[in-house]
């Protein structure tokens, strides 16, 4: 099988290719050219340099694939509300160009896409957060990718594109960036290797899934073979911790304290988000296995040794 990855350089990206080349699957990685001209060393996969809105990039790197996983996003939901038009223009509508480009091949891929269980739901009436609750994102950027959720089931009933959605909780893990606005585990291990203070919107007690990356993976790897009726799943750990609980494991971990700064709550941060992965470990037969305390401390190895 022949897998195309858009956003293949990426945090995600980097350890979804990993994995592919692992079971054995043909892995081509597209993502804009590297800065410095390098890929990331992963052997086995035929890298792919363009750009998500140029359509010629996206129809010749579509050429004989039999699955795309789609995982571009160019916002993250700190910053999306300040901005809806790009956001909207630059996800809903290019994500829209590549399903008409999909529909068009002589054989039609099939696609999996990375939505966010962490912001499609809003303020949960019910936790966990099964996939059939409300959707009343406080973001634009969970309203694009619910957005871009139901196009895919308007193409499937249209076209008979095959489809399948991850609604993804908050994912950690080795690689992932410090400085990009996301990934707060990420975050705070960073402060605390180099006694920095941490910025902390709220009082702390915001509470959130927080799923390892190895167990992403191995749930995107589930979907892949997946043909039955469902299309859509929760992908977390279905347990939930606050900031505060995230600051004591790492306390914990490497017996030292964290100097924190905390700052007004945000308006787009719901008060506890956990997922209900109740449809996930019965019909995909997928379970996540990493505790955050081993997860951590992984990224905690991971960090240290970046920075020998």
């Amino acid at each position: 099988m022949k897998i195309l990855v858009l956003g293949a350089r990426g945090f995600i990206g980097k350890h979804l290719c990993t994995a592919l080349v692992t079971a054995n699957y043909e892995v081509y990685g597209f993502d804009l050219p590297p800065i410095n001209g390098c890929w990331p060393d992963i052997a086995g996969v035929n890298w792919i340099a363009g750009q998500f809105e140029n359509q010629a990039d996206i129809i010749s790197a579509l050429d004989g694939i039999d699955l795309v996983f789609h995982m571009i996003s160019t916002s993250i939901p700190k910053t999306s509300n300040e901005n809806p038009l790009i956001d909207l223009q630059q996800n809903v509508s290019n994500t829209l160009k590549l399903l008409d480009i999909i529909i068009a091949q002589p054989k039609m891929p099939s696609i999996i896409f990375l939505s966010s269980g962490g912001t499609v739901y809003g303020i949960p009436f019910t936790i966990p957060i099964p996939e059939g609750h409300s959707t009343d994102p406080l973001s634009a950027y969970g309203i694009a990718k619910l957005t871009i959720e139901k196009y895919l089931a308007l193409y499937g009933y249209l076209h008979g594109l095959d489809y399948r959605i991850l609604r993804l909780a908050n994912p950690y893990g080795e690689y992932q960036s410090f400085t990009s606005g996301q990934g707060i585990i990420a975050a705070i291990i960073h402060k605390a290797l180099n006694h920095e203070s941490l910025h902390i919107w709220g009082d702390g007690s915001v509470i959130r899934d927080y799923i390892y990356i190895g167990d992403v993976v191995s749930a995107m790897i589930a979907m892949i073979e997946y043909n039955g009726p469902e299309k859509l799943f929760n992908i977390g750990s279905g347990k939930g911790y606050s900031i505060l609980d995230l600051l004591q494991t790492v306390r914990d971990l490497l017996q030292r304290d964290i100097t924190c700064q905390y700052f007004p709550s945000r308006i787009c941060d719901v008060p506890i988000n956990v997922l209900d992965i109740n449809r996930a470990v019965s019909v995909l037969r997928w379970n996540p296995t990493i505790s955050l305390k081993e997860g951590m401390g992984r990224v905690i190895d991971f960090q240290i040794r970046e920075n020998a």
